[in-house]
């Protein structure tokens, strides 16, 4: 140290605090994280938005002969105007728009009610046969939402649209349009459908909630009423207010059951629009559409962050045990079983059931032992026989799609359930703070994308090598490079689109650790690598397998999101059943559901039973 420096005291007393601070943040392990993951998600879901939102504003080669004056890539309006302002935006935005809210806002209200209902049920009430009401009412979750289109098709279907008619109109009874085609049969499907995101939710929130708080309020003097609204709403208030957003924007974006129930009736919502759009080569039209779609979902979301304050959820795992007293149902206990078990046999286990009868049935409409055969599963070609098309498990490329499904599957869950652990620690570990905040809506930001669009931009952005940099021994290293047609791909792009799951039950896993137990590790000298591999990992573990299940599920049923990236050699099973839907081969796509469900069914029940998988857990955010 010179003797200047000595002279000056205060100057090195600065340096060394500035000195002493920059090294406890760069070898802060929280901080290192908190860097790397604000990069990777940049890279991988700001990047793509931005992409989108500069491709609505620039002109495309396809429209050049529009404007001659002007070239490839020139800032312009003309996208926006033509689906704002122009003869056209009636067809395009406005009545699709209205479409879309209309099933947005009954399917959320809907699916909520009779989500949270039943969630109460099995959680606080002593509701007779609960272990099966659980199992049976997450059974609709496990399906694709498209394929409960094709179980109402097959059900309600009449003469009066063509094709192969339903089990109503075989029996006899021709249903009316209203009833097998339009919005109302959209709004039932979907809120069969989206009802398990409500349960799931409420129900791991109110498996949280220790009834002794509500004992002590009832001690305390207070009335059913007030217990109900100062002590269980404001805990569950969280759960229910996610519910709405999951269902809101999974309303506003499906594209498989408007398609199925809607189109054919010229019934558009936003995501057919969007569909029909990029289909006729109309892309960047397409994403203006995404564009609003995404604007409306952020304003829920705004709304949602405002009504559920800082304060999401609590700890649950600590030095205490958690105590739930169930509330008696008195004489209206097996009267509320009847209508449950009703509903789930009318509403869920019949038309699934109906849906597997027909794929035995050789003649449609005709229910009887002479019809049936198994034909549509295992049979050799026969030209009698939808042109000679043999049965799924009989066709090679059903084991080629099969391989790829499951590859993508099992690698898609993997990747995505060990990082939304990681991001899950790192939120609830920096809850309040800027940078914990700033993850937090980073990674929901791909909820908001209508997984078409998602999909759409992650094929233009990896469609050609970007961003090239020139490197020392010659060659050049792209930070964006081609993956069009690759697996990597379509892995890329399910891991992405589902971290919203992924992050939300690594959220749920780890705010159910209390940070004292990391606190009484660091008092004892542990380190970070230390304290997480000792302690978070192994109270995470039922956690992990639980997110594991729950994005397994979601990516094993996907269709909207890849299938514009996907190639003939990486197909997966909803691909092939949606083909088979497209060129009217309905038991065959039928068959190919059925399959789908029983893979879902079948992992989840062994994980379930072996690694204590619980997805209603997983997603108690």
């Amino acid at each position: 140290m010179s003797t200047a420096q000595l002279s000056q005291p205060g100057s090195y007393s600065v340096a060394r605090k500035i000195k002493n601070a920059f090294l406890n943040i760069v070898t802060n392990p929280y901080n290192v994280i908190v860097v790397i993951t604000i990069i990777l998600l940049g890279y991988l879901i700001i990047m793509p938005l931005l992409d989108m939102i500069t491709t609505t504003f620039e002109l495309q080669r396809v429209d050049l002969r529009r404007f001659p004056n002007m070239t490839e890539g020139e800032f312009t309006l003309y996208y926006w105007n033509r689906l704002v302002f122009s003869n056209l935006s009636q067809a395009l935005l406005y009545r699709p728009l209205l479409n879309s809210l209309c099933i947005a806002i009954s399917v959320s209200v809907m699916s909520i009610l009779l989500g949270s209902v039943i969630a109460w049920l099995m959680v606080r009430s002593d509701i007779p046969w609960k272990k099966f009401f659980s199992l049976a009412v997450i059974i609709p979750y496990m399906l694709p939402s498209w394929c409960k289109s094709m179980a109402w098709i097959t059900v309600f279907k009449n003469s009066r649209i063509g094709g192969r008619i339903g089990f109503l109109a075989a029996m006899g009874i021709e249903t009316p349009n209203w009833l097998a085609y339009g919005p109302i049969p959209i709004v039932l499907v979907l809120v069969i459908h989206y009802y398990a995101y409500a349960y799931l939710l409420v129900s791991a929130a109110l498996g949280s909630v220790n009834s002794e708080l509500e004992e002590m309020g009832e001690i305390a003097g207070a009335n059913k009423r007030q217990i109900l609204s100062k002590i269980t709403m404001p805990l569950v208030l969280p759960a229910i207010l996610s519910a709405v957003i999951l269902t809101f924007s999974k309303a506003m974006g499906t594209f498989g059951v408007p398609a199925f129930l809607g189109m054919k009736v010229n019934f558009n919502t936003i995501s057919t629009t969007l569909y029909q759009t990029i289909k006729n080569r109309e892309a960047t039209t397409g994403y203006a559409v995404a564009m609003i779609l995404i604007g409306i979902s952020s304003v829920f979301v705004f709304i949602n962050q405002k009504a559920i304050g800082a304060r999401k959820s609590f700890a649950t795992i600590g030095g205490k045990g958690g105590r739930s007293t169930l509330i008696k149902l008195g004489p209206w206990k097996y009267m509320i079983m009847v209508m449950l078990l009703l509903l789930l046999v009318l509403g869920v286990m019949g038309p699934l059931l109906i849906l597997v009868v027909d794929t035995f049935m050789l003649k449609p409409g005709l229910y009887t032992l002479s019809n049936f055969t198994f034909h549509y599963w295992a049979g050799a070609p026969n030209l009698s026989i939808y042109e000679g098309e043999p049965g799924v498990l009989h066709n090679p490329r059903f084991w080629m799609i099969f391989r790829n499904t499951i590859m993508l599957v099992v690698c898609t869950s993997v990747i995505a359930s060990l990082v939304g652990q990681i991001i899950g620690y790192i939120i609830s570990r920096t809850r309040g703070k800027l940078a914990g905040k700033f993850i937090e809506q980073l990674v929901f930001v791909p909820y908001l994308i209508p997984s078409i669009a998602f999909g759409a931009i992650y094929l233009s952005m990896f469609a050609v090598p970007r961003l090239g940099i020139p490197l020392p021994g010659g060659g050049t290293f792209h930070l964006i490079p081609s993956l069009y047609g690759t697996f990597t791909l379509m892995v890329l792009v399910s891991v992405v689109k589902h971290l919203p799951f992924s992050c939300r039950a690594g959220i749920s896993n780890m705010l159910q650790i209390g940070v004292e137990l990391e606190e009484a590790a660091t008092i004892q000298g542990s380190s970070f690598l230390n304290r997480f591999r000792r302690i978070v990992l192994p109270l995470s573990k039922a956690g992990f397998v639980s997110g594991f299940m729950l994005i397994f599920i979601s990516i094993m049923k996907e269709l909207d999101l890849i299938v514009l990236i996907m190639t003939p050699t990486r197909a997966t099973l909803p691909y092939m059943a949606f083909q088979y839907a497209n060129q009217n081969q309905e038991p065959y796509s039928n068959v190919v559901a059925v399959i789908l469900f029983a893979i879902v069914f079948i992992t989840y029940m062994l994980l379930n039973i072996g690694g204590k998988a619980d997805i209603a857990k997983s997603m108690g955010g």
